[in-house]
């Protein structure tokens, strides 16, 4: 039982910082760098992730072996869908601003590689309970990370916060960090800091060796 509950707990927490889809992965990139230009589209769109991510991998899992492996990559994406769908619905009768604000990027869920990819490497092969840890816990580093670049670029780019003017900064804003090459610029940083946090270095080969899902996916050794 100890051991079970210390796995769920690696599950629920990995995906925060050691395993973040953003900041390690570097997976998800267009939602990161395109609605992350206030802090509030940041928490939405990763709210919005998390809930499909959580409905999916239960759904994937619960059906892992009545889904025949031919039409696997087909099933997940009309069950992605489903779920992208009914959230789209939900924002928009209950939370439209939010949802002309996140505008296409929300549709684009459906081809999202943090979904797909935990739908492939986790859900399909691991339990409902720990498939939807894996859920939760991915779904809070992306939603953190979308967040913290938000922050940042709503509060150096506009001088504002969560629709709170910052003294000083408010008067004269660095417009830069609400454009494009200001996202990369924030987005450098961040993951360079993670980096140094979690002392990781990059791989002194290429293939399995220096991938960090080399046993999640089955294959390693395989890859050279």
């Amino acid at each position: 039982m100890a051991d079970k509950k210390n796995t769920l707990g690696h599950e629920l927490t990995k995906g925060i910082i050691k395993e973040n889809p953003t900041l390690v992965m570097l997976l998800g990139m267009c939602p990161t760098l395109a609605v992350t230009t206030q802090a509030a589209n940041g928490i939405g769109m990763g709210l919005a992730t998390t809930f499909v991510l959580l409905g999916s991998n239960i759904v994937i899992s619960a059906l892992r072996k009545v889904i025949p492996d031919k039409v696997r990559i087909p099933a997940f994406i009309v069950i992605i869908a489903s779920f992208v769908t009914l959230i789209g619905f939900l924002l928009e009768g209950f939370v439209p601003d939010l949802y002309d604000s996140l505008g296409i990027y929300l549709t684009l869920i459906t081809v999202n590689c943090i979904i797909f990819g935990r739908a492939e490497m986790f859900a399909s092969k691991n339990g409902i309970v720990a498939s939807a840890c894996d859920a939760i816990g991915m779904g809070i580093g992306f939603t953190l990370a979308l967040f913290l670049m938000g922050s940042i670029r709503e509060i150096i780019g506009a001088g504002q916060w969560m629709g709170m003017n910052i003294p000083v900064i408010h008067d004269d804003p660095m417009l830069l960090f609400i454009m494009p090459a200001g996202g990369f610029f924030t987005l450098g940083v961040i993951i360079a800091m993670v980096n140094k946090i979690t002392n990781k270095k990059p791989p002194q080969e290429l293939g399995c060796h220096g991938c960090p899902h080399a046993e999640a996916c089955g294959k390693a050794g395989e890859c050279q």
